[in-house]
């Protein structure tokens, strides 16, 4: 898998010019969804370099990361004139940059994508890395591909159209590479002052984060073995994503993740000694920061069987990222049925849920 080029930004109308620039084309798309049609689309429009560009919209929300909305955009880029020389542009958060990057691999088996993340959750993790995908049959980025952008630019004058719970859901995921990364890491995240954001710090903490995601990536592009470090808190975390959708009350994806640290944390407790304190200390975050997510003794069987599809796993074991001390990752850990309902009963008890 080729590597793409992560461009942390500081002038993004000089570096957007560069990246197009690179990447030779007829027609130049840019896709975005109605939040970013609204917010940020007028920041490039006035930008000489995508003067000549087309634009297609689609709705927003993960909800909409579908067969029908990915269908939209392969016969929006026909219709439009796209050729297997074209360039598309996903501005928008991991919605777009998911389903952009699978469409633009998949026309004409295969045109350039630049993405433009416009939420921490995609600049952290839906834009790099090289996976591309939609939800199908009510399971979360069921089909895809990995194929990555030829660049990755990242402004963190995006974040400032957030709200907090859009921060919130991004800033899961950087929790997450603190604790697959380093002990120092790992308490700057926490001791950071998510109630008055000082949006310059952030930034230097998201270029942190990408270059962890970014170095794990490169080792393993195709998740055969260490790129499964990036799946802490997934497994669980997913599976409350799909219970959420499947009740009609949905989650964001970083919130999810939260709690599914919090699950998975225990499990490297209890499996491979991770020391309680920090347990204590990353749970109490999440806590604070990400609430709960209620649900019964009820929902545990439907839980699991969420678990049972995840693309981790292998003849049916549920397999498990763990850790035995922030940076010591441990994978294709396995737990049976009884202990996963062990582990939802403990996150029940100690969420308050």
């Amino acid at each position: 898998m080729n590597k793409q080029e992560i461009i942390i930004c500081h002038c993004l109308k000089e570096n957007l010019g560069q990246a197009i620039a690179r990447c030779p084309h007829d027609k130049l798309f840019v896709l975005v969804d109605k939040h970013t049609h609204e917010c940020c689309l007028p920041i490039l429009s006035k930008y000489e370099c995508i003067k000549d560009s087309q634009f297609i919209c689609i709705q927003a929300e993960d909800v909409h990361k579908n067969l029908e909305t990915l269908a939209y955009v392969w016969k929006e880029l026909g219709d439009q004139g796209a050729s297997r020389h074209s360039l598309l542009i996903n501005l928008g958060g991991g919605m777009v940059t998911d389903l952009g990057g699978f469409a633009a691999s998949t026309f004409k088996r295969g045109i350039n994508y630049i993405n433009i993340p416009t939420t921490l959750l995609a600049m952290v993790d839906a834009s790099v890395g090289g996976k591309t995908g939609i939800n199908f049959n009510g399971l979360k980025n069921e089909v895809g591909v990995f194929s990555p952008a030829k660049s990755v630019l990242i402004d963190a004058e995006f974040l400032k159209t957030l709200d907090m719970r859009n921060l919130l859901s991004g800033y899961a995921e950087m929790l997450k590479h603190g604790l697959i990364s380093t002990h120092e890491h790992w308490a700057e995240l926490l001791n950071f002052d998510l109630n008055h954001i000082d949006y310059t710090a952030l930034q230097t903490l998201v270029g942190k984060s990408v270059k962890i995601k970014e170095g794990i990536v490169e080792q393993d592009p195709f998740e055969k073995g260490i790129r499964k470090a990036l799946n802490l808190g997934h497994t669980v975390g997913h599976a409350f994503e799909s219970l959420a959708l499947e009740t009609h009350r949905p989650v964001l994806h970083g919130y999810a993740v939260a709690w599914g640290i919090v699950c998975e944390l225990y499990f490297s407790c209890i499996k491979t000694g991770f020391p309680k304190e920090k347990l204590r200390q990353t749970l109490q975050f999440i806590k604070e920061h990400y609430g709960v997510m209620t649900f019964d003794c009820k929902q545990y069987e439907r839980l699991y069987e969420f678990m049972k599809h995840d693309k981790k796993n292998s003849a049916g074991i549920i397999n498990f990222t763990l850790l035995s001390e922030i940076g010591d990752i441990k994978i294709n850990q396995q737990a049976n049925k009884e202990e996963i309902f062990e582990m939802l009963d403990f996150y029940r008890e100690s969420m308050g849920c």
